[in-house]
């Protein structure tokens, strides 16, 4: 049975009600995080709770607890739900009241967290994707629940056969539509830059940090849609796919169509780290 955590109380999840006046349902007006737990410890908790506090200012809703009380529910949440390998997701909501676009003066937040069990070898499986245009808003750097144009291309993707599909803005890679996006092409390994056009992942700058202690050079630059055709290896990463190699793209070989070295190596720095993580090595 899962616990869930709703505004102050665990109760299970089946038994979790939230009001149909919540901004969150009638207006996606809220923003969320997804942390993964390895052997009972939360992988990089600082870092997720900072990109949650930076996307609870951005659309200025007042932060409901401090970063002790985050790491309590966070804890509470993983010790009720029996410890080990877990996708803790929580969500932030400006809170119910009377429908109106303006921000209703007196609404106090909806803070909801819920934990799901966590493959931790999903990075085995290479990955056909797609490629489509990036319709999103302009603010993708706010991890939003406004998710509709992502929920769309990854069922687009799903609808012809693959796991993800990679977006493309003014002719350059943005990110997937759950995951960020590396690309060995040339003589670079390259991920698009932080910008408001994508959300910088917590996973992704952990592999630049790892690449950068094993003098791999991996340059955070733009990556034209035509050098991602051309890749010797592509890779998409997030919390729960951690490094995933792509093998076919629109239905056509990447490389050799089948895992690169690159990947190989990379994956390797990964998987040593969650290990560390595990024996209490590293917070």
């Amino acid at each position: 049975m899962t616990i869930a955590y709703l505004d102050g109380e665990y109760q299970p999840l089946a038994d979790v009600r939230i009001s149909p006046l919540d901004r969150g349902f009638l207006f996606a007006d809220g923003v969320y995080e997804v942390i993964p737990v390895y052997g009972g410890r939360p992988f990089r908790a600082d870092e997720h709770l900072e990109r949650l506090e930076r996307s609870l200012a951005a659309v200025r809703i007042v932060d409901p607890l401090d970063r002790a009380g985050w790491k309590a529910l966070l804890e509470g949440i993983v010790e009720r739900n029996g410890g080990g390998h877990q996708a803790v997701y929580v969500q932030v909501t400006r809170g119910a009241a009377p429908r109106d676009h303006a921000f209703p003066p007196a609404a106090l937040p909806t803070v909801f967290a819920m934990s799901k069990a966590l493959n931790t070898d999903p990075q085995t499986r290479p990955l056909h994707v797609i490629t489509r245009p990036d319709i999103r808003w302009t603010r993708c750097d706010i991890k939003s629940v406004a998710l509709l144009p992502n929920v769309l291309m990854r069922q687009e993707a799903e609808d012809f056969g693959a796991s993800e599909a990679i977006m493309v803005r003014d002719g350059e890679v943005t990110e997937g539509s759950a995951t960020n996006v590396f690309v060995a092409a040339g003589d670079a390994l390259r991920t698009p830059p932080k910008s408001a056009h994508i959300l910088g992942g917590i996973t992704r700058d952990l592999l630049i940090e790892l690449m950068a202690a094993a003098d791999i050079e991996v340059r955070e630059e733009a990556i034209p849609e035509a050098d991602l055709r051309t890749a010797a290896e592509i890779w998409v990463t997030s919390s729960t796919k951690e490094v995933a190699p792509v093998v076919r793209l629109d239905g056509e070989a990447v490389g050799e169509g089948e895992p690169g070295p690159l990947w190989q190596r990379v994956n390797g720095l990964f998987q040593d780290y969650k290990q560390r993580l595990m024996r209490g090595e590293i917070d």
